[in-house]
C-alpha cells in the first residue's frame, strides 16, 4: 500500500505532512523500493538504508532551489521516487528508461550526475561558491558514504572547503552516511576512526561532560534535551573533520526522523561549512539485506521479495570474473611473489576465494584507485608481482599513476581489467569504452584482448610472465561457453591467429578479412560464415601483430576491424596506422563503439544497437563493400 506515497509528486508535497505521516511515508517508500527492484534489478541494500535520510533532506531543504548532491548514486532510488519519477521507476536501468544514477538531463532534482565515488563534496563546494559569487541564497548539500570518504578526492575537497577564500567560507553541508560499508566490507584507518567515534565508551564520557557543562545553563540544558544528538555533537572532543574547518555534529541515528529533521534544521541555518555524521544500516527494514548487505548490494534481475535473492542451481557458463579469480589462486600457488590488489571491489572482481586462501597477499585498499596503482608500483620495485584487479572505467581515475608511476619506470604490474566494453544496466558511467585507446598510447604498456574464457586464462598467465606493464581486458558476464584448460600456456607475445580462411571461390574484389579484438570474435565468425570472409583473432591490441595485418591486407581486397571499444583511437586505429606505415592502400572499415556515450540497457540490445552483433557486422560489411566489386577499389582512402 502506498497511500501517502501516491500523493507525493514533488518534495514540496511531503513538506505538508506531519512528523507521524513522514514516518508512515518512510515505511511505504521502503516497501516501494523493495517491490521496484524485485522487478527491475538494481542496487538494493544501499537504497533501503537511505529512506529516512532522503525524506529528511527533502523535507528540510528547499529542493531543487537548494542543491542536493548524492555521491556515487547507489542510494538514490528513494530520491528519484519522491522527485516526480515514481511512475517511471518500473523502467529503471532499462533501455529507454530512467538511469540507476543521478542524471542532470533526467530531472532538475538531480543537480549533479554521479556514478563514480567521492565527487560530491567537490561538486557541492563548487555550487556553494557559485551561489556566493552570484549573490544567490541557497544551501548546497553533499551526501557521501563512509566508503567513498576513504578516497583522496574527498579529503582534497574537505581541505579546500574548510579554508576561508578571501576571508569567506562556503555555506555548505556535508552529510556522512556512515553504514560501515562500501560495496565490499570496510577497510582502512578511516573506518577504524569512525568506529571509535561511535563507540559507547566515548559517548558515555561525552554525555557526562554534557550534563556537567549544560546543567549550569538551564536554557542550554533544555536545548540539549530537545536536540540531544545535536548537543552531543557540540560537546564531544574535536574530530578530524573539525581540523579541516568544519563544524562537526553527530553521529546521529539516520533512521530516526525525530533526530534527523531538527538537526538538519539547525544546520541549515548556520553559516560556513557544516558536517553531519549520520549512522544508517545498509539494507535497513529488509531482514535478508540487513543480514547480508554485501550479497544484497545489487540484484542482477527479478526476485521474489518474500524469498530474497536465489542463486540458480543450474550449471551455467563461467563468467570472465570467475575465470580471473580461479587463475589468480592457481597463479598464487605457483609464484609466491604474486600480490592481489583491488580498490574496494573484492566481490565484483572475483577475489573472495583469493582473500580466503592468501590473506597475507590480498590488499583491498578501499575506494582509492590512484593509491592502488602506485602501491602496486612500489611492490614491483621490490621484486613482487602485483596484479591489480580493477574495472576498466575505474582505472581511468588513476591514469596519471599508470603513466608516471608504472609505465615510465617500466614496472611489471598486471592490470586485470574487468568490465571492458559495454556493461548494460549501469550505463555510460561504468562502461569500459576507452581502455584500448587510453592504454595503447602509453609507452611500455601492452594490451591483451582475449576472445573467450580459456584465452582469458592464458592471456592472464602470459601477462604475468612479462617484465613490463600489461593489461588484460575482458567483459562483464558469462563467456561463450568454451572449456577452460587447467594448464597455463604462454601465448606467443604480440601474435594473432587466423580462425577462418576465405573460400577460394570468392571472386577477386570481394575478399574481406575481419580482424577481431576480444569477444567480438564470435559474432565476427558468425557474420563471416554468411559472407565467406577471413577472420583473424588478433589477441593483442598492443603490440599489434603487424605481420599478420600486412599479410591479410596483401591477400584481401578489404579489411574490417571489430572491437567492443571506442573507434576513435582504438584497435582499428592501430591497424590503420600499421597499414599507413607499410604503405598499403586498402579499404578499411572500423567497427566499434560510436563517438557517443552508450546508455544503459540490456547488453545484447546495446551491442545490436551499435551494430556489433553478427547481423550488424554483416550488414555494415555488405553496406560498405557488398554492392559491387568496383566499390572496393573506389573506397580506398575513404
Amino acid at each position: 500500500m502506498t497511500k501517502l506515497l501516491d500523493q507525493i509528486h514533488v518534495p514540496a508535497d511531503l513538506r505538508r505532512l506531519s512528523r507521524l505521516e513522514l514516518k508512515l511515508l518512510a515505511t511505504e517508500l521502503r516497501e516501494f523500493v523493495v517491490q521496484t527492484v524485485s522487478q527491475t534489478g538494481g542496487h538494493f541494500s544501499s537504497n533501503l538504508g537511505t529512506v529516512e535520510l532522503t525524506i529528511a533532506l527533502h523535507y528540510v531543504f528547499d529542493t531543487p532551489h537548494d542543491r542536493l548532491v548524492w555521491d556515487v548514486g547507489h542510494q538514490t532510488y528513494p530520491h528519484k521516487t519522491i522527485t516526480g519519477r515514481k511512475d517511471r521507476m518500473s523502467t529503471l536501468r532499462q533501455l529507454g528508461g530512467i538511469s540507476g544514477f543521478p542524471r542532470r538531463d533526467e530531472s532538475e532534482y538531480d543537480t549533479f550526475g554521479t556514478a563514480h565515488s567521492s565527487t560530491s563534496i567537490s561538486a557541492a563546494l563548487g555550487m556553494a561558491v557559485a551561489a556566493r559569487m552570484k549573490g544567490e541564497s541557497r544551501k548546497c548539500v553533499a551526501v557521501i558514504g563512509d566508503g567513498a570518504m576513504s578516497a583522496g578526492m574527498a579529503f582534497e575537497a574537505l581541505n579546500n572547503a574548510g579554508f576561508a577564500h578571501q576571508g569567506e567560507q562556503a555555506d555548505m553541508l556535508v552529510v556522512l552516511n556512515d553504514n560501515d560499508m562500501s560495496i565490499s566490507p570496510p577497510v582502512g584507518a578511516l573506518n577504524r576512526y569512525l568506529a571509535r567515534l561511535m563507540s559507547g565508551k566515548f559517548y558515555a564520557a561525552a554525555r557526562d561532560t554534557a550534563k556537567t557543562v549544560l546543567k549550569n545553563a538551564p536554557p542550554l540544558f533544555e536545548l540539549a534535551k530537545r536536540f540531544e544528538e545535536h548537543a552531543k555533537g557540540m560537546v564531544v572532543p574535536g574530530t578530524i573533520f573539525e581540523e579541516f574547518g568544519f563544524n562537526y555534529v553527530g553521529p546521529i541515528d539516520g533512521h530516526d526522523l525525530d533526530s534527523l529533521i531538527p538537526t538538519l534544521e539547525n544546520l541549515r541555518d548556520l553559516k560556513g561549512p557544516q558536517f553531519l555524521h549520520v549512522v544508517t544500516k545498509k539494507g535497513y527494514g529488509y531482514k535478508l539485506a540487513e543480514a547480508d548487505p554485501v550479497g544484497y548490494h545489487a540484484a542482477s534481475g527479478k526476485f521474489d521479495p518474500k524469498v530474497g535473492f536465489v542463486k540458480s542451481s543450474a550449471p551455467g557458463k563461467a563468467t570472465f570474473t570467475q575465470v580471473f579469480g580461479q587463475w589468480l589462486c592457481d597463479m598464487a600457488e605457483k609464484d609466491e611473489r604474486l600480490v592481489g590488489i583491488t580498490p574496494a571491489m573484492r566481490e565484483g572482481s572475483g577475489m573472495v576465494e583469493f582473500d580466503k586462501r592468501f590473506p597475507k597477499r590480498f590488499y583491498d585498499v578501499g575506494i582509492a584507485e590512484q593509491h592502488a596503482v602506485t602501491f602496486a608500483a612500489g611492490l614491483a620495485c621490490e621484486g613482487m608481482k602485483p596484479v591489480v584487479a580493477i574495472y576498466s572505467t575505474f582505472l581511468q581515475r588513476a591514469y596519471d599513476q599508470l603513466i608516471h608511476d608504472v609505465a615510465i619506470q617500466n614496472l611489471a604490474v598486471v592490470f586485470a581489467l574487468d568490465r571492458g566494453g559495454l556493461v548494460g544496466a549501469d550505463g555510460a558511467t561504468h562502461a569500459g569504452s576507452f581502455d584500448i585507446a587510453y592504454l595503447r598510447c602509453i609507452p611500455n604498456v601492452s594490451v591483451l584482448t582475449p576472445a573467450d574464457e580459456n584465452e582469458c586464462r592464458q592471456a592472464l598467465y602470459t601477462a604475468f610472465m612479462q617484465n613490463h606493464p600489461v593489461a588484460v581486458r575482458y567483459p562483464r558476464g558469462a563467456g561463450v561457453g568454451v572449456a577452460v584448460q587447467a594448464e597455463m600456456t604462454e601465448i606467443p607475445f604480440g601474435t594473432g591467429e587466423i580462425r577462418r580462411e576465405i573460400s577460394r571461390t570468392v571472386p577477386h574484389g570481394k575478399r574481406v578479412a575481419i580482424l577481431a579484438f576480444g569477444t567480438l570474435l564470435y559474432p565476427a565468425l558468425a557474420a563471416a560464415q554468411r559472407i565467406d570472409a577471413t577472420v583473424a583473432n588478433m589477441r593483442f591490441a598492443k603490440p599489434l601483430d603487424v605481420a599478420l595485418v600486412t599479410d591479410l591486407a596483401r591477400r584481401h581486397d578489404a579489411i574490417v576491424t571489430v572491437e567492443e571499444g571506442t573507434i576513435l583511437g582504438g584497435a582499428g586505429s592501430a591497424v590503420l596506422e600499421a597499414l599507413a606505415e607499410a604503405r598499403i592502400e586498402i579499404p578499411v572499415l572500423t567497427l566499434g563503439l560510436p563517438d557517443t556515450f552508450v546508455e544503459h540497457g540490456d547488453p545484447a540490445k546495446l551491442l545490436a544497437q551499435c551494430g556489433l552483433d553478427a547481423a550488424g557486422i554483416e550488414q555494415s560489411i555488405q553496406r560498405r563493400f557488398g554492392a559491387a566489386p568496383a566499390l572496393l577499389r573506389t573506397a580506398v582512402g575513404q
